[in-house]
């Protein structure tokens, strides 16, 4: 059964919605890496969060969100394009030993220093266009509420999510208020429509949510609502590192360092984060590269083997 997003509006009021059912993408993206049960629920809540917000934007692109901790967790990166295609992974200190009720505070901020980052990369930039990243705190006790809290802050949009993720499948639901149209509704009993929303989300549980799946959870949350349902959409896991973008990122290195790295090592041998592929570059690769008029491109996130 494929991965499905399903977008929904409520009829004559400025709400949005979205639910995600993650399960085939997200046993690809464990089959690389044993993390801990902490560390799954943490990465598996920030997939679902990735594609139900890439899902609201409208461009052609990736969507990267980043957590930097100060914990035993160091790094969590997740992206999401506009096809919904996704790929994700964690940085975990070896050797610490993570409880699985692990909170995100004791993961990611156990000293007050962990961020949040928001990245959109637009795949046809401009000449001089840069990346758009937005950077905060991590302002919230989980994920969800990290989101949230840097939505209203950085795109004036009030936002409600609800995830959870386990061995099996990642799940989330989001709500957002849209601006007002000037319907046939009042501005009150537009607001009156959202908190209402709200508080059925708030009735949904952990349990429930990973359990249950996507037809029923919207028939049981809002089955008083007039909701509009649109074709859904299926995510995918897609890692799209290459052996090109892979030199692009040691020629950013320079060749100076890289020259060095080959005395040492004989070859350098790179994996991806995110899939697991296994690169080598012996010293007639590297002097071919930095002869070569390959433009240097963004690095994907990788560790040289020494």
């Amino acid at each position: 059964m494929k991965d499905t997003l399903q977008k929904f509006m409520v009829d004559n009021a400025p709400v949005r919605g979205e639910l995600v059912e993650l399960s085939a993408t997200w046993q690809q993206v464990l089959a690389r890496r044993d993390y801990p049960v902490a560390v799954k629920r943490l990465l598996g809540e920030m997939l679902s969060a990735a594609a139900l917000l890439s899902a609201t934007l409208k461009f052609n692109g990736v969507i990267v969100m980043q957590v930097h901790g100060d914990g035993p967790v160091k790094l969590l990166v997740v992206e999401c394009d506009s096809e919904l295609r996704l790929r994700a992974t964690a940085k975990v200190i070896e050797g610490e030993v993570v409880p699985d009720d692990a909170t995100l505070t004791q993961l990611v901020n156990l000293n007050g220093q962990g961020h949040f980052a928001i990245t959109l990369d637009p795949q046809d930039k401009m000449p001089g266009q840069q990346a758009y990243q937005g950077i905060v705190p991590l302002d919230g006790d989980d994920v969800a509420t990290v989101i949230e809290n840097y939505m209203q802050r950085s795109e004036q949009l009030d936002t409600k999510l609800w995830l959870a993720a386990d061995g099996q499948v990642s799940r989330g639901l989001l709500l957002q208020k849209l601006p007002t149209t000037g319907g046939i509704n009042t501005p009150e009993d537009e607001l009156d429509t959202w908190n209402r929303m709200s508080m059925l989300g708030n009735t949904l549980r952990t349990e429930e949510l990973l359990s249950t799946d996507i037809e029923t959870l919207l028939r049981r949350l809002f089955w008083e609502e007039t909701i509009r349902v649109f074709d859904p959409d299926h995510p995918q896991f897609h890692c799209s590192c290459s052996r090109e973008k892979v030199g692009n990122m040691l020629k950013m290195l320079g060749r100076e360092e890289v020259e060095e790295a080959l005395a040492d090592l004989g070859k350098l041998e790179v994996d991806c984060d995110f899939c697991g592929q296994h690169y080598e570059f012996d010293p007639i690769d590297c002097a071919h590269m930095f002869i070569s008029d390959l433009p240097a491109g963004p690095a994907v996130l990788s560790s040289i083997k020494h």
